[in-house]
């Protein structure tokens, strides 16, 4: 692949450009000028080949196994151009806080970084995406730390093995020595719209919601009291995630004598409780939604919606929609546990704010324009 071309200003990597913060990075990007853009993952999916369909000649796909070294080199050395690096993706397949999943994310990241910095002369910056689990434990119970907003500058926590923490280590150790700084964002819940990602809000609230239409079933929250009138998780818009990664790729100056790496708190910055913006969503979705019977304790979603696969196939068929199944789109265990989540996640704005990033979006504008969104991409009716 063509690896040095002086048309282009600036040439990103993105890993994992498929999911819910790599679509909006790779749009972000190759709508502005002089950005040709490498988007990286296993395979490709609807998004990137709309993308490739549409004839734009700065995006490249590229498969990749991050886990094969050699994998890895073949694809990734040649790409000597690039001058920054986008990392958004994550290996899932063993559970959060496990040995493994460090392991795996551990491994992929450095495999790609031992193909990328020895060729790529030009490299200006690297991007991390973690997110506000950095700032609780993931070891069973979610433990209360006390503090009622989170800052940057917040501890770690100490116990269980949180592969955030090793992926900035690795920054720190790898980075200074190429002369690259870098920085670290952390979202809360991210809201955007995706065919291949685990913790899929809005894939997994659009489901919900036109399965409760299709078989004329109430629109109810099933959670805890807490979670339902008071806010407990920070929203993040996937597109405010990915205009601050930009933002902080391109703007922000590191020291590079002493820290060359930041972080910021990548949140939407205004308040929600879900009981004032239940009603407007399932509204939005076509849903029955009745006053009286919006919130139960006693509602899980993992047990309500486990066996409805059948019927997401048949409202695939009568409405035309782009062939998935009911769990790509859907995590009910995601939306069980959100919604009883015994602790707030909630970070702090300040330092973003003050450094001029000014971007905002409430959660229910979030959710509104998310759901038209997958409308658009024939992924809900």
């Amino acid at each position: 692949m063509a690896i040095n071309d002086t048309k282009y200003r600036c040439v990103a990597a993105i890993f994992g450009v498929t999911g819910l913060v790599g679509k909006e990075l790779a749009r972000k990007l190759l709508s502005a000028s002089k950005w040709k853009v490498y988007g990286i993952a296993r395979r490709p999916n609807a998004s990137t080949k709309a993308i490739q369909m549409e004839g734009d000649e700065n995006f490249h796909f590229i498969p990749c196994d991050l886990l094969n070294i050699s994998d890895t080199q073949e694809k990734l050395s040649p790409l000597r151009d690039i001058t920054h690096v986008f990392w958004v993706t994550w290996a899932s397949q063993f559970p959060l806080d496990s040995l493994e999943c460090v392991e795996q994310n551990k491994t992929m990241m450095s495999n790609a970084l031992s193909a990328i910095l020895p060729t790529a002369k030009a490299l200006k910056h690297v991007s991390l995406q973690t997110g506000m689990k950095h700032y609780v434990s993931l070891q069973g119970k979610l433990m209360d730390m006390g503090i009622d907003f989170f800052d940057e500058h917040s501890p770690r926590v100490n116990g269980g093995h949180n592969f955030y923490y090793v992926l900035e280590d690795l920054l720190r150790e790898r980075l200074p020595s190429y002369r690259v700084p870098w920085s670290i964002h952390r979202p809360g819940l991210i809201m955007g719209s995706s065919q291949r990602t685990l913790y899929n809000f809005i894939g997994s609230l659009c489901v919900y919601g036109t399965i409760c239409k299709y078989l004329s079933l109430p629109f109810v929250y099933g959670g805890t009291k807490q979670c339902w009138e008071e806010m407990c998780v920070d929203a993040s818009d996937a597109r405010l995630v990915a205009e601050q990664h930009i933002w902080a790729a391109t703007n922000v100056e590191s020291s590079r004598k002493t820290d060359m790496g930041q972080a910021f708190n990548s949140i939407n910055g205004e308040n929600y409780a879900w009981k004032e913006i239940w009603r407007p969503i399932g509204l939005k979705l076509g849903a029955n939604v009745c006053e009286e019977k919006m919130f139960s304790e006693d509602f899980v979603f993992s047990s309500a919606m486990s066996e409805k696969g059948g019927v997401w196939k048949e409202i695939i068929v009568k409405e035309g929609l782009v062939h998935t199944k009911m769990e790509d789109l859907a995590n009910w265990e995601f939306l069980d546990t959100l919604f009883r989540c015994p602790v707030k996640m909630l970070g702090t704005r300040e330092k973003i704010d003050n450094m001029g990033f000014k971007t905002r979006y409430h959660a229910l504008d979030s959710i509104l324009y998310w759901i038209d969104v997958m409308r658009f991409e024939k992924l809900i009716p």
